[in-house]
């Protein structure tokens, strides 16, 4: 039996008279590795705000697990996690506190108290932080004081600490050297051993390099869906649609 995660039916979204989504159905499955592509304007940040439920559609139903995104409560929410290509750090916090909020939904009034004190156990966001290869000098650092890629990777630990069980990531390699993409692209798609990763994911790119490791290939251009295909049958001839 399939296991439908996401869905879309017949989604419109408008923004100032503008028609940026327009008729898209979609439905994520359970392990789904999904690429998401277009160029700049077609939509798939627009998208991935539908699917986390950031926005509504102006027409038509999104759904998680067959519950509109109105009807879900706060821990069902949580079982979607976003990795922002504006990161949306919060500027006043150390990189460890930026980590910790990806938490802080699970814990307690007082744990959150706490993580802004700075009195809390970090060693949770300290094991994340390390698997996505930062360094211990910048743990306490606040957030204005380091590289745009340690940003990045700060973003990434944030939204994996929250466990969830989907990840949409919209650009998540920006700012990222290559040795350093190839890190976080497998820890994204492959490596489960030291910590738990989401077992779907929806990943927005625009380097035609990275779709090893993905097994399914969405293509947009003008707010629609122009295809979308197993891994293995995608060719030029789909790629020269949108590009």
């Amino acid at each position: 039996m399939i296991n439908i995660i996401l869905e879309l039916q017949d989604v419109n979204y408008e923004y100032k008279n503008h028609l940026i989504l327009n008729k898209i159905n979609l439905q994520i499955k359970s392990g789904d590795k999904i690429a998401l592509l277009g160029k700049s304007g077609a939509g798939k940040t627009t998208l991935i705000s539908i699917l986390n439920g950031t926005i509504n559609p102006t027409k038509g139903k999104a759904k998680f697990y067959n519950k509109e995104f109105d009807k879900l409560n706060y821990d069902q929410k949580r079982k979607i996690s976003t990795i922002w290509q504006d990161l949306r750090l919060i500027e006043d916090l150390s990189a460890e506190q930026n980590v910790n909020c990806g938490i802080l939904g699970k814990e307690s009034f007082l744990f959150a108290l706490k993580n802004l004190l700075n009195i809390s156990s970090f060693k949770k966001a300290h094991k994340y932080m390390q698997i996505c290869d930062l360094k211990k000098s910048i743990y306490s650092k606040n957030i204005r004081k380091i590289s745009g890629g340690e940003k990045q990777r700060v973003a990434i630990a944030r939204s994996l600490i929250q466990e969830s069980e989907i990840l949409l990531a919209d650009e998540p390699f920006n700012n990222l050297d290559p040795k350093l993409i190839s890190n976080i692209k497998n820890l994204l798609l492959i490596s489960k051993n030291k910590i738990r990763v989401p077992n779907t994911t929806v990943i927005s790119l625009h380097r035609l390099d990275l779709l090893d490791g993905f097994n399914r290939i969405i293509g947009m251009k003008n707010g629609e869906i122009f295809f979308d295909l197993e891994k293995n049958k995608l060719k030029n001839s789909h790629l020269n649609k949108i590009y």
